[in-house]
């Protein structure tokens, strides 16, 4: 008889690992990979099951193909910064698809491939040194992923030389970083057909693995208006999705009437949370205790939105400013008051709780209620003294 083996810590944590990095190297994480070993069936049947996801267990690593419902745009590299920088990544891959294991090669190598591959309107010229930069980050992104090694040089003389000479070595990573498709990549015109395609594989159990999807990959999801389906299955499923995620997870369903997202109590040192530690989230705070306290200058519409146009954004900011300004870091202290609500809406856009529409209006999601915050009773006396 074969031992059945329960989803006990174990797999809880390996599940966990599966979801907060792009892929477990087992030269880097023995442990982990081990522990994802250990856990591999019961954690393949799970995530196939309420997922719809593919779990890759190779000898050099594990991986979890993480599929979102729709690309949001956390969901990106953070140290790119243009599109430029995707595009030249991406002719990287390309290159690296034509190297054996451990070959070496020259930057300048790859430089000449990725000028004659780029797809962009304009050509790229390694003089400029706006397209070195873009050079540069997508370099040291194919660093961190391991994708390939530096055998000697740096790569950060580029910068002021497009002369500078580094030599790299693809690594047994480089040919897996890209998932595989049900067709040839060149069949696809657009990126929808890359998502269509991913749930014509997931037709049993759709909306299921949807709102799986959209819990554990966003910050939360909102009620799109009163015949959202994905949103009425969480209503109508709250007991039997919050019983199945505390016993699969460490985390905890919140469902309100207009949005619903998962906490966890203790954190582990690799999870991204909100509130962060930067000076945005105090105000972000402090906006949304503003929006508790003045429902009435800021009536809700039915799926939770409050609308404001820039100028009464604007005016919003400024009360809040004029209340807790001296408790704020000096970044924000010295920035003109549209400067400062630019600031918030572009960290906010990262945690779902606002969206701009085609014609500037900015719509306060209701994630954003969620949360609320101020200063101790005790800041007003300590500012005056």
């Amino acid at each position: 008889m074969q031992q059945v083996v329960e989803f006990d810590e174990k797999a809880v944590q390996g599940l966990d690992l599966l979801f907060h990095y792009y892929w477990i190297l087992r030269a880097d994480h023995p442990e982990w990979y081990q522990l994802i070993r250990e856990r591999e069936k019961v954690l393949r049947r799970y995530i196939s099951e309420k997922f719809g996801l593919r779990l890759i267990v190779h000898q050099h690593f594990i991986k979890l193909e993480k599929i979102p419902v729709e690309p949001e745009r956390w969901m990106g590299i953070d140290h790119f910064q243009e599109p430029m920088d995707y595009a030249i990544f991406c002719c990287a891959l390309a290159f690296l698809e034509g190297k054996a294991v451990d070959e070496q090669f020259l930057l300048s190598d790859l430089c000449q491939e990725i000028q004659a591959d780029y797809p962009g309107e304009f050509d790229l010229d390694w003089t400029l040194y706006t397209h070195r930069k873009s050079l540069i980050r997508a370099v040291k992104i194919l660093m961190d992923f391991h994708l390939i090694r530096t055998i000697d040089g740096d790569i950060g003389k580029f910068d002021y030389n497009e002369e500078q000479e580094v030599l790299y070595e693809a690594t047994v990573y480089s040919r897996y970083f890209m998932r595989t498709y049900p067709e040839d990549f060149v069949n696809y015109t657009d990126w929808h057909e890359l998502l269509e395609d991913d749930w014509k594989l997931n037709q049993e159990d759709e909306r299921r693995k949807r709102v799986y999807r959209k819990l554990f990959f966003s910050p939360g999801l909102h009620r799109l208006d009163q015949q959202d389906p994905d949103f009425m299955y969480i209503r109508m499923y709250r007991n039997r999705l919050s019983d199945d995620i505390e016993k699969h997870s460490d985390y905890q369903l919140h469902v309100f009437k207009n949005t619903a997202f998962l906490s966890v109590a203790e954190p582990r040192q690799y999870h991204k949370l909100y509130p962060t530690t930067k000076a945005s989230s105090d105000i972000i705070l402090q906006l949304s205790a503003y929006f508790h306290e003045n429902l009435d200058k800021h009536p809700p519409k039915e799926n939770g939105e409050i609308v404001l146009t820039e100028g009464e954004m604007d005016q919003v900011v400024e009360t809040i400013r004029e209340k807790y300004e001296k408790g704020w870091s000096k970044y924000f202290k010295e920035k003109s008051t549209k400067a400062v609500r630019c600031d918030l809406i572009e960290a906010m856009k990262d945690w779902m709780m606002v969206e701009i529409d085609d014609s500037s209006l900015i719509k306060i999601k209701p994630l954003l209620g969620v949360l609320s915050g101020e200063y101790p009773a005790d800041y007003k006396e300590e500012k005056e003294k």
